[in-house]
């Protein structure tokens, strides 16, 4: 059983490794300015628009890629919840992004991803990518999936959250805690990215 499960989840990165690489979608480097600034989201959290330049603070930005729908974002939800607070506690801004464009008009609506933040209790906006523009720029493919951008909106983390997605509850290494940690006191981040592990952004 461990073995069909481990086959499972190498399968599910290689969809979206594969998509990446056949729509030649670019990935954000480290070092990296934070892209997009300016384009307007529709946030689910409580109907405003947002834009991530606006909220990122003086201290740095957190760019999370879900959804309403994908069992791993479902196992981690508790620690979403974890780092929507541990995030709000350092000053970073955060914002959560749908980009699941071909499941738009039915599980990963605006009206569901209302449903679903309510229900989640999310603080942060929880914005719908139309197009799937941000996560394109971003090169984002899987959710759950990290960007973690300093004060100066430079890239310095991205991929995921902790050494286990599938077993969160399991995990032993806290990679976006540990960036987030290093980042405030200016030391190196090692590893500054690691591979996301989870369902592959619907794009259309």
């Amino acid at each position: 059983m461990k073995n069909i499960f481990t086959a499972l989840v190498f399968s599910i990165a290689a969809i979206g490794t594969t998509y990446a690489q056949s729509h030649k979608i670019q990935q954000l480097q480290i070092g990296e300015t934070l892209p997009l600034q300016e384009v307007n989201m529709p946030s689910a959290t409580n109907g405003k628009t947002i834009t991530l330049g606006t909220s990122a603070t003086a201290k740095g930005l957190l760019v999370m890629f879900s959804c309403n729908t994908c069992p791993y974002v479902i196992k981690s939800q508790p620690r979403t919840k974890e780092i929507m607070k541990y995030a709000a506690e350092k000053g970073l801004g955060m914002v959560i992004i749908n980009s699941n464009e071909a499941q738009s008009e039915d599980v990963d609506s605006y009206k569901e991803m209302e449903k679903y933040a309510k229900k989640q209790g999310y603080t942060v906006p929880y914005v719908m990518d139309v197009h799937a523009q941000v996560a394109d720029k971003f090169g984002a493919t899987h959710t759950p999936e990290v960007y973690l951008f300093d004060a100066n909106k430079r890239l310095v983390y991205k991929g995921a959250m902790e050494d286990n997605p599938s077993d969160p509850a399991s995990s032993t290494k806290m990679y976006l805690k540990d960036a987030i940690n290093n980042m405030l006191v200016q030391k190196s981040i090692d590893p500054d990215k690691t591979k996301s592990i989870g369902c592959g952004i619907k794009r259309s």
